[in-house]
C-alpha cells in the first residue's frame, strides 16, 4: 500500500501501544529522527507489529510517501507480490523518470505480464527498483514499512535488499519487522540500509505484562494469576493476551495448583508438531510438563524408561530445547508445556502427578504432586501439604506456602483438626506476607462467608483490614463487626485494638488516641499471653511516641526489645527493629541507622517477606539520601517504587521518597509528578499522615524547581496538617528549613523567622542537631535579606561545618551554595567551586544545574543594607521596599533577583503587591516616585 503526503493517520501513537517497550521505542524513534532505518526482530507474538505500527504512525506524517507491505506465509511463494504492494500505486508517478528497459522490466514484474524474471531481466529490474525509490525521494522523504519480513517472497526480498544497500544519502528510511529466534536476524540486516539499527524485542516483565492486560480490558486479575500468566506465556504479549481472554471466558477460575486454561488458538499454534510423536513420547513430555524442574533422572524415576530417545525426538521436532550434554529437559517455550498439559485427559494428568509424587526429589514438590493426583478429601494428603507449607515458609517462599495451604484446605475433611477454614486463614497470612493482597482478601472473604467461629472470623476480619493498607476508610465499617465477634476475649480484642491504632493514625490523624490504643492492645495481648501481638503493639506505640516527640519513646523502644522476642516481629516492618531504626535516623545516628535497616532488609529478603522488604528498601534509601549519596538513594527509591506498584503495598510512601530522591539526584519534573500523585492518592484515602509527607515532598520539589510561591503554599499546608495531627518532632519530615527558605525568597521574613524560632525550640528539646544546623542555614538567609551580611556569613559557615560533621552531605552542599551566593559580591563565579564540588560528590544533579545557572549570571552586588524608606514606601514590607528601591535605581527583574537571592517569579509577585499597596500600575510609576523624591 502507498500513502501520500495528504494521508491522515487515524490516530497518533498512544503510550499504551508500546507498554514495556519505552526505551526501545525511544531508541528507534531517535534513529528514524536522524534519517536512519530500523529493523525490529524477535519471536512470534512478542509485540513487533505493535511497535512497528506505533513508529509508522508517528513518522508517517513526516514522510511525503509511505510504502507498505505485510506479507503472509501463504503468499511467500508468489514472486514480486510484496514488490507490487510497495510500488504498485506509485508506478505512474515515477514511470517517466525510468529508462525504458527498467520501466519495462518493472511493469512486467508488477503486473505479471511479459514474464519478467530476475534471471532474464536481473540488472534492469534491480536498477528499476532503486531508480523508483530515488525518484520518489526527489519529491520528499520516503518511509518503507514492511512487517513480517520472514514471509517476504525471495524475489521481492532480493530486489529490496539490492536497493537498500545503494540508497546512500537518499532520504529513504526503512522500518521493518521480522520474526526471529535468538539472534538470527543477520541476513535481514544485510538486506537493509547500512545505517540500520537492529532492535530486539524480548519478553515483557511481570509488571509490564500486568499493565498490558489492564490496558486491554483484563482488569482485576489477582496478582497470583498475573504471575501465572507471565510464567506460562514467557512474557510473550500475544500469548499473555490469549490466556487473559481464556480466563475471562472461563466461568470457573483454575483452582490452586491447576494450570491456566489454554485457548484452542494457542494449542493449535504450539502443538501442531505433536502429531508426529509416538504415544509413549507424548506421555513422557506430559510428565515433564507436570514437573517443576524436569530432568532425565526425574523422568526415569517417574517410570519413563526411554526418556533419552523420546526427548531427543521431541527436540528434533522443536518442542524441546534440551542440550545434548545437559541433564535438564527444557521446553522450547513455556506455552508448549502449558498447552500439552491442558490437552491431556484428566486421568493422564493425575497419573503423571502420581508418578512424580514419589519421583520428585524435593519434599515440597512431592506434596504438591500428591495433592494434584488425589481427588476428594484425604487427611494424610492434607497433613503432607501442611508440612510442605511450613517448609516453604521457612525457606522464605510465603507465596508457595499460601498455595500449598490452599491445596491442604481442599483436602482437609470438614471435621478435621485443624478444620479447612483455619488452614485457609494460614494461607491468608502467607499471602499477605508475600504481598499477594488480592488473593488474601478473597480467601478471607470466603472464610467469613463460611464460618461462625469467633476466633476464625476475627482473624479473617483482620486480614481484610490489613489488605486495605493505608486506605483504611474503605474498611471502616468492619471494626464494629470485628469487635462484636471478639466479645470479651482479650487475645481477639488485642488484635482488633492493634488495628484500631492504625485507624486512629491514618483515618482520624489523632496521635494521642493512637498511642492509647497501642498501649491498650499491648496490655490485652500480655494478659492473653500473646507475645507476638504485644511486641507489635509496643513497637507501634514507640513509633507514635517518636513522631510526637514524646519523652517516653526511648523507654517504650527498650520494652519492645526485651526478651522473649518473637522472630516474626524482630524483622517486621512494624516491629521494634524498625522503631529503633526510625529513632536512630531521627537522632542523627546515620551509620547506626544504615547498619540496622540494611540488616533488616537482608533478613526479610531471605524469608521472602515482601511487605517488609518494601518498607526497608525505603529505609535504606532514606538513609542514603540523608547521607548525600543521591545516586544510590535514587536507585533504591526507584526499586522500592517498582516493588510497591507491583504488589500494591505502600505506593504513596514509596512515591514520596522517590520524589525526594528525584529532586536530589534525578529529574525535578519527575519529582513534582510523583509528589502530586502521592498527595492526590493520600487525600483520596484520607491518610492525613501521608498527606503531610506528600505535601512536604511536593514543596521541596517546587523549591528545587524555583517555584517559590507554590513551595510556600504546599509547606504552609504541611505545617497546618502536622499541628493538627500533633506531630512535634521536626526530624520526622525535615521540611521546616525548606519553608523558611521559601518564605525568605518571597520576602516574608517575619514568618520565616517565626518558623525558625518555633522549630528551634522543639529541636533543642529533642536534641535534633541536624535540624538545628539547617535552621541556622535558613536564619542566615533571613539575616542576609535584612542586610546583616557579616552575621549571615558566620552563621552559614558554622552550619556547613556542623552538617558536614554529622554526615548530611546534601545539606552541607546546600549551605555551601548559600555561602557562595553571599560571597559572589566580591569573589566572583569562582566562589561556587566548593558548592559544585560538594554537589558533584553527592551526585546531586538538579542542584548542580542550579550552580551552573548561578555562575552564568553577572556577579550580584551585596544586598542593600536597610535604610530609611524612601517617601511613599513606608507602608511596604521589608522585601517590598528593597525591590521597589532597586526598581527606582533602574535594575531589571533579573538583576533584582540576583542581588536579593530570590527568583524572578518572586520579584514579579513582589512588584504586584507593591503596585497594589501604592495604588500604581507599573514600574514607570515607581520611577516617577523616585524622580519626585530627587526633586524635593
Amino acid at each position: 500500500m502507498t500513502v501520500r503526503r495528504d494521508f491522515k493517520e487515524p490516530a497518533r501513537c498512544r503510550p499504551d501501544q508500546v507498554i514495556g517497550r519505552e526505551e526501545l521505542f525511544t531508541a528507534a524513534r531517535e534513529q528514524l529522527g536522524r534519517g536512519g532505518s530500523v529493523l525490529l526482530h524477535g519471536p512470534a507474538g512478542i509485540g513487533k507489529s505493535t511497535v512497528l505500527r506505533a513508529l509508522a504512525g508517528e513518522y508517517g506524517g513526516a514522510a511525503r510517501t509511505v510504502l507498505r507491505c505485510s506479507p503472509t506465509e501463504s503468499e511467500s511463494h508468489l514472486p514480486f507480490l510484496a514488490l507490487a504492494d510497495l510500488l504498485g500505486l506509485v508506478l505512474d508517478e515515477v514511470s517517466d523518470r525510468l529508462p525504458t528497459a527498467q520501466l519495462t522490466a518493472l511493469e512486467a514484474a508488477l503486473t505479471g505480464r511479459g514474464e519478467s524474471t530476475l534471471q532474464r531481466d536481473g540488472l534492469a529490474l534491480r536498477l528499476a527498483v532503486l531508480s523508483a525509490l530515488r525518484a520518489l525521494a526527489d519529491a520528499g522523504p520516503v518511509l518503507v514499512v514492511a512487517d513480517d519480513l520472514q514471509w517476504l517472497d525471495p524475489a521481492s526480498a532480493e530486489l529490496l535488499g539490492f536497493a537498500a544497500r545503494r540508497l546512500g544519502d537518499t532520504p529513504v528510511r526503512m522500518l521493518c519487522a521480522v520474526r526471529t529466534e535468538g539472534e538470527e536476524y543477520d541476513r535481514h540486516l544485510r538486506a537493509s540500509p547500512p545505517d540500520t539499527l537492529a532492535v530486539r524485542l524480548g519478553p515483557l516483565s511481570r509488571a509490564q505484562l500486568s499493565a498490558l492486560l489492564e490496558n486491554r480490558g483484563f482488569t482485576g486479575l489477582p496478582r497470583s494469576t498475573v504471575r501465572d500468566i507471565h510464567r506460562t506465556s514467557g512474557g510473550n504479549a500475544l500469548f499473555a493476551l490469549e490466556l487473559g481472554r481464556a480466563l475471562a471466558e472461563n466461568a470457573t477460575p483454575p483452582r490452586p495448583g491447576e494450570p491456566l486454561p489454554v485457548p484452542t488458538s494457542l494449542r493449535a499454534l504450539v502443538l501442531n508438531r505433536l502429531e508426529m510423536l509416538s504415544d509413549q513420547a507424548r506421555r513422557t513430555l506430559l510428565v515433564a510438563s507436570a514437573g517443576a524442574r524436569p530432568t532425565l533422572a526425574l523422568l526415569h524415576a517417574a517410570g519413563r524408561d526411554n526418556a533419552e530417545a523420546e526427548t531427543a525426538q521431541a527436540a528434533e521436532l522443536g518442542l524441546l530445547a534440551t542440550e545434548p550434554e545437559g541433564p535438564a529437559v527444557r521446553f522450547a517455550h513455556p506455552m508448549i508445556s502449558a498447552a500439552l498439559y491442558a490437552e491431556a485427559p484428566a486421568q493422564e494428568r493425575r497419573a503423571a502427578h502420581a508418578a512424580l509424587s514419589t519421583a520428585a526429589f524435593d519434599p515440597i514438590e512431592r506434596a504438591r504432586h500428591l495433592a494434584l493426583a488425589t481427588t476428594g478429601t484425604d487427611p494424610e494428603v492434607a497433613a503432607r501439604l501442611a508440612e510442605a507449607a511450613t517448609l516453604a515458609r521457612d525457606r522464605g517462599a510465603p507465596s508457595v506456602a499460601a498455595q500449598l495451604s490452599l491445596l491442604a484446605a481442599r483436602h482437609t475433611p470438614a471435621d478435621g483438626t485443624p478444620n479447612p477454614d483455619v488452614v485457609r486463614l494460614t494461607a491468608v497470612e502467607d499471602a499477605i506476607t508475600a504481598g499477594e493482597l488480592d488473593l488474601a482478601r478473597d480467601i478471607a472473604r470466603e472464610v467469613l462467608a463460611r464460618t461462625a467461629v469467633p476466633a476464625e472470623r476475627v482473624r479473617a476480619w483482620i486480614a481484610v483490614i490489613e489488605t486495605a493498607g493505608h486506605a483504611m476508610t474503605e474498611v471502616d465499617s468492619i471494626f464494629p463487626q470485628a469487635l462484636a465477634d471478639a466479645g470479651e476475649d482479650p487475645e481477639l480484642l488485642a488484635l482488633v485494638h492493634y488495628q484500631l491504632t492504625w485507624r486512629a493514625l491514618l483515618v482520624e490523624g489523632d496521635f494521642d488516641e493512637a498511642r492509647e490504643e497501642a498501649g491498650y492492645a499491648a496490655e490485652l495481648a500480655a494478659r492473653a499471653g500473646d507475645r507476638y501481638t504485644e511486641l507489635l503493639a509496643l513497637a507501634l506505640k514507640a513509633q507514635i511516641e517518636t513522631l510526637m516527640g514524646h519523652s517516653d519513646a526511648p523507654a517504650t523502644i527498650r520494652r519492645a526489645l526485651e526478651e522473649p522476642q518473637d522472630p516474626r516481629v524482630a524483622c517486621h516492618h512494624n516491629g521494634a527493629g524498625y522503631s529503633r531504626f526510625r529513632w536512630l535516623i531521627m537522632s542523627d545516628q546515620l551509620p547506626e541507622a544504615r547498619a540496622v535497616v540494611t540488616a533488616l532488609l537482608r533478613e526479610v529478603r531471605r524469608h521472602g517477606w515482601v511487605e517488609s522488604e518494601v518498607h526497608f528498601l525505603r529505609g535504606v534509601a532514606e538513609t542514603e539520601l540523608h547521607s548525600g549519596h543521591c545516586g544510590r538513594a535514587l536507585d533504591l527509591a526507584r526499586e522500592s517504587l517498582r516493588l510497591a506498584r507491583d504488589t500494591g503495598i505502600g505506593e504513596v510512601a514509596s512515591a514520596v521518597l522517590t520524589s525526594l530522591a528525584e529532586a536530589a539526584g534525578g529529574e525535578v519534573d519527575i519529582a513534582l509528578a510523583l509528589a502530586r500523585e502521592a498527595v492526590e492518592h493520600a487525600e483520596e484515602v484520607g491518610d492525613q499522615m501521608y498527606v503531610s509527607r506528600a505535601l512536604a515532598a511536593l514543596g521541596h520539589a517546587q523549591l528545587v524547581a524555583g517555584d517559590t510561591e507554590a513551595a510556600v503554599r504546599s509547606l504552609r499546608r504541611v505545617r497546618e496538617v502536622e499541628q493538627g495531627l500533633g506531630i512535634t518532632d521536626p526530624a520526622r519530615g525535615r521540611w521546616h528549613g525548606d519553608l523558611a527558605e521559601a518564605l525568605v525568597r518571597c520576602g516574608e521574613l517575619a514568618e520565616a523567622q517565626d518558623v525558625i524560632d518555633v522549630t528551634r525550640e522543639l529541636a533543642l528539646r529533642l536534641d535534633r542537631e541536624s535540624v538545628l544546623a539547617v535552621l541556622d542555614r535558613a536564619e542566615a538567609l533571613v539575616r542576609a535579606a535584612r542586610g546583616q551580611r557579616d552575621a549571615a556569613l558566620v552563621q552559614l559557615t558554622s552550619a556547613q561545618d556542623r552538617l558536614g560533621k554529622l554526615g548530611y552531605g546534601l545539606e552541607e552542599a546546600r549551605a555551601a551554595f548559600a555561602l557562595a551566593r553571599l560571597h559572589t559580591a566580591t569573589a566572583g563565579p569562582a566562589s561556587y567551586d566548593e558548592a559544585a564540588r560538594l554537589f558533584r560528590r553527592c551526585r546531586a544533579l538538579p542542584w548542580l544545574r542550579q550552580v551552573e545557572a548561578a555562575t552564568a549570571l553577572p556577579a550580584p552586588e551585596a544586598p542593600p543594607a536597610p535604610a530609611a524608606a524612601p517617601p511613599g514606601l513606608d507602608g511596604l514590607a521589608s522585601m517590598e521596599r528593597q525591590v521597589a528601591a532597586l526598581v527606582m535605581e533602574g535594575a531589571t527583574n533579573r538583576e533584582i533577583a540576583a542581588r536579593l537571592y530570590i527568583s524572578v517569579k518572586t520579584v514579579e509577585a513582589t512588584l504586584t503587591r507593591v503596585y497594589r499597596k501604592l495604588g500604581i500600575r507599573s514600574r514607570v510609576d515607581i520611577v516617577r516616585l523616585a524622580a519626585e523624591r530627587r526633586t524635593t
